[in-house]
């Protein structure tokens, strides 16, 4: 694995490695766009650059990387490619949060930090189904485990699950059979019998996400990957932290698209000059007001991150801000790129130019949890002391 150009001579990754996976990620996601394929090299570079294992605990040969150092390489990567980015983002909120988790021994901590170290190992959670949606919403999943003699199985289907193909882990959301099931986290390799992939993310941005369903069809799982087994009380201990980490980093990652889209329309506007002009659009006073109104969103967006990344290393109860944030952020950033294509007509729409694919990533901000909605009337219900 020593051919990368982004290897490091140490774990820890550089800006200057950054920088060089944003360029070359800039350059293949058109091609991956049109493919709907996952970024298999992407991933192979992040890994040579030691990305893969930063959120893992320095004693697994990790950096522990914070809240802001995730988001801020989530934001940049987004600029390359935002598929590839949020896969990647994925693998630190997950990979981290298993290190905090108390459902897990030592002994499978220590086996999923080695596969990711020394393999480049990907991991997601595997929450949404067909019939219930996002399981942020409420609601107990399908996906049923089931003792079988002495053995452990797992039965249901997974959707929007992203990364599936290269995933080689899933923390998956299940329960327990009965009149009174458990309900947790399930780690399944996803090189075990029984579990196949269903191609069926056909979708109009972040197409290169791979986020197909994974279906598990009577897989046996060792007791030891159960973490749904533990008591309740372990169970409830991170979900509030992961939440808001989840909604600051997607904040960031649909930012990052908004900026990439900002850096196009300054280039064409300084190099398309037409003839009736004599000069380049960059000098007309329209484009210079559409940039200021363009950079006032994406300074109000820089601003309110750092708010909730703020908020979170206080260690302030910060799910409902960073909700809003998130919300806000997305919905600045489409505005942004809105803009951007609404005021140079037709080549912000063509496919030669990235402006529109830009557009296409950027509005699947809307669909990630926490949803508008539900942003808003998590903030409404805490304005008010509404108790849910």
């Amino acid at each position: 694995m020593g051919d990368s150009p982004f290897s490091t001579t140490s774990a820890i990754a550089t800006d200057k490695a950054l920088d060089a996976l944003v360029q070359v990620f800039a350059e293949r996601a058109p091609r991956y766009d049109r493919s709907g394929n996952i970024a298999v090299e992407n991933l192979h570079d992040l890994h040579e650059a030691g990305f893969l294992a930063l959120a893992l605990p320095k004693e697994a040969g990790g950096q522990d990387i914070s809240l802001r150092t995730v988001t801020q390489i989530i934001s940049r990567l987004a600029q390359g490619d935002p598929s590839t980015a949020l896969i990647l983002a994925m693998q630190y909120l997950q990979s981290g949060a298993f290190a905090h988790a108390p459902q897990w021994s030592d002994d499978v901590k220590q086996e999923l930090f080695e596969s990711i170290r020394q393999e480049g190992a990907l991991i997601n959670a595997l929450r949404v189904e067909p019939e219930l949606g996002t399981p942020a919403r409420g609601g107990l999943p399908d996906t049923t485990v089931r003792r079988d003699g002495t053995a452990w199985r797992i039965t249901g289907r997974k959707i929007f699950s992203t990364g599936s193909t290269a995933l080689q882990w899933g923390v998956v959301w299940a329960k327990t059979e009965g009149a009174e099931p458990k309900v947790g986290p399930v780690l399944v390799p996803l090189d075990l019998r029984g579990v196949r992939i269903e191609k069926s993310w056909h979708q109009l941005g972040m197409r290169a996400t791979g986020s197909h369903t994974i279906i598990f069809d009577n897989v046996e799982i060792p007791e030891r990957y159960l973490g749904l087994l533990t008591p309740s009380s372990a169970e409830a201990q991170g979900p509030v932290a992961i939440a808001s980490w989840h909604a600051i980093v997607i904040a960031g990652l649909y930012n990052g698209i908004a900026i990439a889209a900002r850096d196009w329309l300054i280039t064409f506007l300084h190099s398309r000059t037409p003839s009736n002009l004599g000069a380049s659009l960059a000098t007309l006073p329209r484009f210079q007001i559409l940039l200021g109104e363009i950079d006032a969103l994406l300074l109000s967006n820089e601003a309110l991150i750092h708010h909730a990344i703020t908020l979170a290393e206080q260690n302030t109860k910060s799910d409902t801000r960073a909700g809003l944030v998130k919300q806000t952020v997305t919905e600045n950033a489409i505005t942004a790129v809105g803009k951007a294509i609404a005021a140079i007509g037709n080549p912000g729409l063509s496919q030669d130019n990235p402006l529109e694919r830009h557009y296409r990533n950027v509005l699947c901000g809307r669909v990630h949890t926490p949803q508008g909605d539900s942003a808003l009337l998590a903030a409404g219900h805490d304005a008010l002391k509404i108790q849910t």
